[in-house]
């Protein structure tokens, strides 16, 4: 299965790229992200619940980044497993470009499934993965606009902007 979309973002590239490496950010913008542990900064663990179709399943996986040109593009690719449900792997090029104060996200997709999963059929298994990516984008592009530098006297919102801003100063 192929997948390609972009999202624009309202921030600039070096934060987007530093929120795209924050385990509290992807977990909170992954559907149905349970836990997701950073244990390099290459490399995470992940437990996501999911139904799809009339499969419903828990998934463990390890996701891995490389290819990283900070604050410009990284390739990511994972493996989960679901039990009797199967399993998934695949990766994704992830690409940034500046937009005057926006930052397009382009994404590349690359998956397969297999066990039962794949015995769904693929117009069941592409739609719900275009409608999972979907969400995540909307998701994610939401959180990292609402945490744009706080305006003066007001509390920067759970920390996060101070914390991002830290990450992209720390590189």
């Amino acid at each position: 299965m192929k997948l390609a979309g972009e999202q624009k973002i309202k921030a600039p590239r070096d934060i987007v790229f530093a929120a795209l490496n924050d385990p509290e950010i992807l977990k909170e913008s992954i559907p149905g992200c349970q836990t997701l542990t950073k244990h390099s900064n290459t490399e995470f663990e992940a437990e996501v619940g999911l139904k799809i179709g009339p499969v419903k399943a828990t998934f463990n996986g390890a996701v891995k980044l490389s290819k990283l040109k900070p604050p410009e593009s990284y390739t990511i690719t994972g493996e989960g497993k679901g039990g009797t449900a199967g399993h998934a792997k695949g990766g994704a090029a992830v690409k940034l470009t500046e937009d005057g104060e926006h930052t397009i996200l382009a994404y590349d997709v690359d998956a397969q499934v297999g066990g039962k999963l794949a015995q769904l059929g693929s117009r069941l298994i592409d739609s719900t993965a275009k409608k999972l990516s979907g969400q995540f984008f909307k998701k994610f592009g939401k959180i990292v606009e609402a945490a744009q530098a706080p305006e003066d006297g007001k509390e920067d919102k759970k920390g996060l902007w101070t914390r991002l801003k830290s990450s992209v100063g720390s590189k």
